[in-house]
């Protein structure tokens, strides 16, 4: 596969075009508006929120809800579901569509390796039902049909369960077959977690399994390694999670094709804007524990991180740890 000057492509789902080439996964705990506010600055593909339950949209919950919050800078944006009852997110879709008037995409978490999630039988449990997977997916489906739009289901897989178990072919083909518009794969197992190796070739066999467009992810960190599994695995597009912490950059180098260095200037303006967010959508008390762990992986490969983050870990105010971001220039 050869490679444009630039990594901007047009992929188009239901009614949504997926422009750039790279896209951010959504993280639990970390891809909350405030990150991915900073990341529509550099030219993510598509957003989705943190994972939200189905159970928690039926009942209701303050707290659910408040994981859908979002602004027009995220665009397209997407609502992750996870439960394990297809009529719970039949009514979790209706619920959705009916409140909110600028979600742009459906996707239904089949990869979460958390255990607390697995124990709901939800996440990539529910890939060892494929059964259930084809219903979850034909559920929403319905629903957004019911509300007569146009809006995309997607799905979010791992390879399989466990190395016995890579079945993530077919699942993928049984949720085109139920109406799914994309798939995304990660390609490593339940069982692995995030050890071990992603296993690129079960994204590319996923990819020749379906006729529908295919986001590869998985350990993507550079422009390098994202060519790489563009171009080994056939994918249509990526999905970057952890190698978007501290990062943001990351996702205009792979559209640019490029690999520019981001001056300590532009870092630090990056993580200042990082804090002030988080402290405005979360309050202070609340937003600077979070902005903590973000503003530890900015730190990455900083002359004398480790004393940074002591400093970083021991602030108790936002303007504290504002004036620390200061002293790195």
């Amino acid at each position: 596969m050869s490679f444009e000057k630039n990594n901007i492509k047009n992929i188009k789902i239901g009614n949504v075009i997926l422009k750039n080439v790279a896209t951010l996964a959504p993280m639990a705990g970390v891809t909350d508006r405030a990150f991915r506010e900073i990341c529509s600055e550099f030219g993510v593909g598509c957003f989705t929120s943190e994972m939200v339950s189905t159970k928690g949209l039926i009942y209701d919950s303050k707290k659910t809800f408040s994981l859908i919050e979002h602004s027009n800078l995220e665009r397209p944006f997407a609502v992750q579901l996870f439960g394990n009852n297809p009529k719970d997110f039949y009514e979790s879709v209706n619920i959705l569509l009916n409140k909110y008037q600028d979600i742009d995409i459906i996707d239904i978490n089949m990869g979460c390796p958390a255990t607390k999630i697995i124990k709901e039988n939800s996440g990539s449990a529910l890939m060892k039902d494929s059964s259930l997977c084809g219903q979850i997916v034909k559920s929403c489906k319905d629903s957004v049909m019911k509300i007569n739009k146009n809006i995309p289901v997607t799905v979010k897989i791992r390879a399989g369960w466990d190395n016995n178990n890579l079945n993530a072919p077919e699942i993928a083909k049984i949720c085109e077959q139920s109406g799914a518009d994309l798939i995304t794969v990660h390609g490593r197992t339940r069982q692995q977690e995030y050890s071990g190796t992603n296993n690129l070739d079960i994204i590319k066999q996923v990819k020749n399994s379906v006729n529908i467009p295919v986001i590869g992810n998985g350990d993507i960190n550079s422009t390098e390694t994202a060519n790489f599994m563009l171009e080994y695995t056939n994918c249509d597009l990526i999905a970057i999670g952890r190698g978007a912490m501290g990062n943001p950059w990351i996702f205009k180098n792979i559209n640019q094709n490029s690999n520019n260095i981001i001056s300590m200037a532009e870092k630090v303006r990056v993580m200042k804007l990082h804090i002030n967010k988080l402290c405005e959508y979360k309050s202070e008390e609340i937003g600077i524990k979070e902005a903590r762990k973000h503003i530890s992986a900015y730190l990455k490969n900083f002359p004398n991180a480790c004393e940074f983050r002591k400093k970083v870990f021991s602030t108790q105010t936002k303007q504290e740890l504002l004036n620390i971001c200061e002293e790195l220039i």
